[in-house]
């Protein structure tokens, strides 16, 4: 992709990666692809904001000399040491060995881990100001969003935030950087949440705590180092992440997130009982099939809705693996303090439910109610799975 003007002497400069199926080995972008993004800061003295990953180095430094020769740069900004952002370090620094590395001070032990490099390395404190001449650098440690090293930077002058992970979201730039470039961002809102709950969920915390820190600065554009810049209107991505990262203190949306697993279609039976229960109740719900749809989409909902129906059968005495699994996820993601009601076949013996209440002990989620039934549902048990539903749907909708 071309170079693209953010505001006076900013450019942004970037990748959509169109080869990799799984970030971080996790999390599908195969269709929606990612952009990593970086910023070149021309005053009186140039500095360039973040890199790329590895694989695209060469597209990318091919970017960045038709705006500048490297070799004039004369700083270099890492927010954040994780490979996507920072695999391009031994590539530029062989075009521009004058550059000062300017990073925070858990980062220099990275940058000896991650590359060699422990010379011309300067240690950022929080707070510290750098004067380009015409741009006025100010940098801000936001550790642990979403490793501890992390730090965003703030130009005074055109106030534009680079949030690095930060309002960042998966999605590949294709009509336009801006937000302002695609009448319907709806797309980008989608991939912002999906990204939030994969990467940055269990850091909600720091989170807030970054928003709070960040609250005094006069903001005009957003710059993340994943996703849309946001440039008409940057407070909607902010709130958004803080709405987002305020789900993990406690009660989120009155919403349910219906999620099932069914070996030989009982419990699949049962969940269409339960689904006419919701409906009837009027309540916000989705329902996800987790034999056949990838925990990244899953995550997204459990993060944004109180309610979750978990429907598992029994399998050789626990329960059903890959709702164990989707369950061990959203614990890993800290997807906690929710209401829960459980429904499941089973063959000769249960099992299911006894291994479901610990694991619910660890994500401090609520049991409401269950029903367990051996075999298939009859008549009388599918009509008291459409109450469990119905009164399931009502209890989250009124909250």
């Amino acid at each position: 992709m071309k170079p693209v003007e953010i505001t006076q002497d900013i450019h942004w400069i970037g990748v959509n990666d169109e080869k990799t199926e799984l970030f971080e080995g996790l999390w599908p972008i195969k269709d929606e692809g990612i952009s990593y993004n970086s910023y070149l800061i021309k005053g009186g003295k140039t500095a360039l904001i973040d890199l790329c990953k590895d694989i695209y180095q060469e597209e990318y430094l091919a970017e960045l000399k038709t705006l500048v020769d490297p070799a004039s740069i004369d700083y270099l900004v890492v927010n954040h040491m994780e490979p996507d952002h920072s695999g391009a370090m031994r590539a530029f620094l062989e075009l521009a060995p004058q550059a000062v590395i300017l990073c925070t001070q858990k980062a220099v032990k990275m940058m000896d881990d991650f590359f060699g490099i422990t010379e011309n390395i300067h240690a950022i404190g929080d707070g510290e100001t750098l004067d380009l001449g015409g741009h006025k650098l100010q940098f801000a440690t936001v550790p642990m969003v979403h490793w501890p090293e992390t730090m965003v930077t703030f130009d005074q002058t055109s106030g534009v935030l680079f949030s690095c992970d930060a309002f960042g979201g998966y999605g590949r730039l294709m009509d336009g950087i801006f937000d302002d470039d695609y009448g319907d961002i709806s797309f980008f809102e989608k991939e912002s949440l999906r990204y939030y709950a994969n990467i940055v969920a269990a850091f909600s915390k720091p989170v807030l705590n970054a928003g709070e820190k960040l609250a005094g600065l006069k903001i005009k554009i957003v710059a993340p180092s994943h996703g849309l810049v946001w440039r008409k209107n940057p407070v909607h991505i902010i709130d958004l992440y803080l709405k987002w990262s305020g789900y993990g203190k406690g009660q989120a949306e009155n919403k349910v997130t219906l999620m099932f697993g069914s070996m030989y279609g009982n419990t699949a039976n049962a969940a269409e009982a339960i689904t006419r229960g919701l409906r009837a109740s009027g309540v916000e719900y989705e329902t996800f099939d987790v034999r056949n749809t990838h925990i990244s989409y899953i995550l997204p909902s459990i993060w944004i809705s109180q309610g979750i129906a978990i429907g598992a059968p029994t399998y050789e005495g626990s329960l059903f693996p890959g709702m164990a699994q989707a369950l061990l996820m959203a614990e890993f993601k800290r997807m906690f303090n929710k209401d829960a009601v459980y429904f499941g076949s089973y063959g000769w013996g249960g099992g299911a439910q006894r291994y479901l209440g610990a694991q619910l002990e660890r994500l401090k989620w609520n049991l409401v109610e269950s029903l367990e039934f051996a075999g298939g549902p009859t008549s009388e048990e599918l009509a008291q799975l459409t109450d469990l539903g119905m009164s399931f749907g009502k209890r989250v909708k009124n909250g």
